[in-house]
């Protein structure tokens, strides 16, 4: 039987955090608690390295931004201090790094990242199970999880099956699931699937990315508005070392990050191949709120589930309507709407229209494998995600009427609840 599992269950921490942030809880009584400090945060990762070689100061700002908020409005407990500095440390260490191995591989900076798909739909609009069918085709690939993390030194095509970095991520999944085990039952983890490339905008700390690991609202407003060309040189450099150890005639990107910033994403790379995904936008806010919920009360005893989901329903908003922007002043045809339904029910169907919007067609290889891998389609066994509009104070009617402009324009039926 298929088990039920939603942000409540989130609570069912393991000894270890438990125990860590009870003693917490005394040192902040007494006044000590883990350090969160920009300047301290930035030796960390020079230290780390050996080196200050950040290429410039960009990511200063958004630094001293989350930080300011974390403190104001995030209430951390001990873990999730500790787990927030050394995630920021580690975006640091990797831009470093990412800069060193450049430098020293001049050619890579040559390499031209054309024509990428980019998948700009909400989450849980069908953007995992799209970005995994055109990641079949041999032609195109999609960045891994466990690569997103570690992208330099790059695999070669000769030691990416073995690379131990591979292991190293799986054994991340396995910690955070055993921390919050209902997390791996509401969003897929693998070292080898398919990821979002919002690690990649993340090494200039201007991402939505980092609203997931808490509740920072100040953060939110200063990212809606900030200038992301910087973060673009840095998710461009990525691509350009992983593409020079392993060619390939395009990537397959997504983050509904892209929504907002659309000018600057068509700046970095002209030729991008668009796809907006359409769903009922009722239960994907609910899903969204209630996902990162659950990964946020891995860092703090109140889940807040209140705050979280009008935080993320206004960000939710904010990327639609930019896109919506967007599409008023754009010409007809600059991306390709998939729906949900449609995806579900074809998927096969849907990616023959997808290419052909674009001028092409999937290779026959690319069909062979797309119908194999429908064959062999994982179901998952750890869980159902359930979630509750209720918890979140609102009703699907609600959400109905505050999405309308939205599901009118793109004719997106409400979905059976």
């Amino acid at each position: 039987m298929t088990k039920n599992v939603s942000f409540r269950d989130a609570g069912l921490r393991s000894p270890l955090l438990r125990g860590l942030n009870r003693v917490g809880r005394i040192a902040a009584a007494a006044g000590i608690a883990p350090r969160l400090d920009p300047d301290d945060i930035v030796a960390r990762a020079v230290e780390a390295v050996g080196s200050d070689a950040f290429g410039s100061d960009s990511y200063r700002e958004p630094l001293e931004v989350f930080v300011s908020a974390i403190e104001k409005e995030a209430d951390l407990t001990t873990f999730g201090r500790l787990a927030v500095r050394g995630m920021l440390t580690s975006q640091l260490v990797t831009r470093i790094r990412l800069r060193e191995w450049m430098d020293r591989h001049p050619e890579a900076a040559k390499e031209e990242i054309r024509r990428p798909w980019v998948i700009l739909g909400l989450p849980r609009t069908g953007t995992s199970i799209l970005s995994i069918l055109l990641g079949l085709d041999p032609m195109a690939r999609p960045i891994r999880q466990w690569e997103a993390r570690t992208p330099v030194p790059p695999a070669t095509l000769a030691t990416a099956a073995e690379d131990p970095r591979i292991l190293e991520a799986a054994k991340q999944f396995e910690q955070l699931h055993r921390l919050n085990p209902p997390f791996k039952a509401m969003h897929p983890t693998g070292a080898m699937l398919a990821e979002e490339c919002v690690p990649f905008l993340m090494l200039d700390l201007r991402t939505l990315g980092l609203e997931t690991q808490a509740l920072v609202p100040s953060y939110g407003r200063w990212l809606e508005r900030c200038d992301m060309r910087s973060a673009y040189q840095q998710h461009r450099m990525a691509l350009q070392a992983l593409q020079s150890a392993q060619p390939t005639e395009s990537w397959v990107l997504k983050t509904p990050n892209h929504l907002w910033c659309l000018e600057t994403l068509l700046e970095f790379y002209p030729d991008a191949r668009l796809i907006w995904t359409h769903r009922d936008p009722g239960p994907v806010t609910t899903s969204v709120s209630s996902l990162n919920t659950t990964l946020q009360s891995t860092f703090r005893d109140d889940p807040r589930p209140r705050e979280v989901g009008a935080e993320w329903l206004h960000k939710l908003k904010h990327a639609v309507d930019r896109g919506m922007a967007f599409d008023d002043r754009a010409k007809p045809g600059w991306c390709v709407h998939v729906h949900y339904d449609e995806l579900m029910r074809d998927p096969l169907a849907t990616m023959r229209r997808l290419y052909g919007h674009f001028g092409e067609a999937p290779s026959r290889l690319h069909e062979r494998r797309i119908e194999a891998w429908l064959r062999e389609k994982p179901q998952t066994a750890d869980g159902k995600h359930v979630y509750d509009p209720a918890d979140f104070g609102w009703s699907y009617d609600e959400l109905a009427e505050i999405w309308r402009p939205y599901r009118e324009r793109f004719d997106i039926a409400r979905e059976a609840r």
